[in-house]
């Protein structure tokens, strides 16, 4: 599976493109805005756009899909029942923060733990990882060590709790329990900044010392 990264909205929100080199077949998660760079990456990298992937509900992450997946006909994964209340309030929230419009939507296919998804000959394991949303999910490609991790955890730092029904503990724990037994040498593709690894933000991520065991 080929990774493109596109920084999108003012947020710098990174979209992930995912691509299976063997289909030219293409997923694209948390398109939060500014569809037509998206396709634009799309057409460069010479795929077809098969389906999206939804971490959560934050419209930063989410403010685009509802109109990528009616313009394009591409059906709408994740994230978690509990992300609801948000989806259906992304139009409120890019008024509030001065975003173009987005569209509130329900996917085609509500996300839990141990799910999985699929497009071209790619499989993608799914983690129900609550605490920064209540309906986060993660994205694990297990062939390449690979997970999309939304808001989860960033380099050297967590997701915020502090909106509306985030939990701290609750994040800590599904970082613990979800994140930590996928193995030090994952590489994590966070929602902002840089990549990094589980070993490297067990190791020394400030906001988590003591959470593993």
């Amino acid at each position: 599976m080929k990774v493109r990264i596109i920084p999108v909205t003012a947020y710098e929100q990174n979209c992930s493109l995912l691509c299976c080199e063997s289909t030219g077949k293409a997923a694209v998660v948390d398109p939060g805005g500014e569809p037509g760079r998206i396709l634009a990456a799309a057409e460069e990298a010479g795929v077809e756009l098969e389906k999206i992937l939804v971490t959560h509900g934050h419209f930063d992450h989410a403010g685009a899909v509802g109109s990528m997946a009616r313009e394009l006909g591409l059906p709408i994964e994740g994230p978690h029942q509990d992300d609801r209340f948000l989806l259906d309030t992304i139009p409120q929230w890019c008024r509030q923060f001065g975003f173009p419009p987005g569209e509130s939507f329900v996917p085609g296919r509500w996300l839990d733990e141990g799910d999985q998804v699929c497009f071209g000959e790619q499989t993608l394991d799914v983690h129900h990882c609550p605490g920064h949303t209540p309906g986060h999910v993660i994205f694990f490609h297990r062939r390449d060590r690979i997970a999309i991790v939304g808001d989860v955890i960033f380099k050297g730092s967590i997701g915020r709790t502090d909106f509306p029904r985030g939990d701290h503990a609750t994040l800590l724990r599904s970082i613990r329990d979800r994140l930590w037994p996928l193995g030090d040498d994952v590489t994590l593709l966070p929602g902002h900044g840089p990549t990094t690894t589980v070993g490297e933000e067990r190791a020394h991520n400030p906001f988590l010392q003591g959470t593993y065991g």
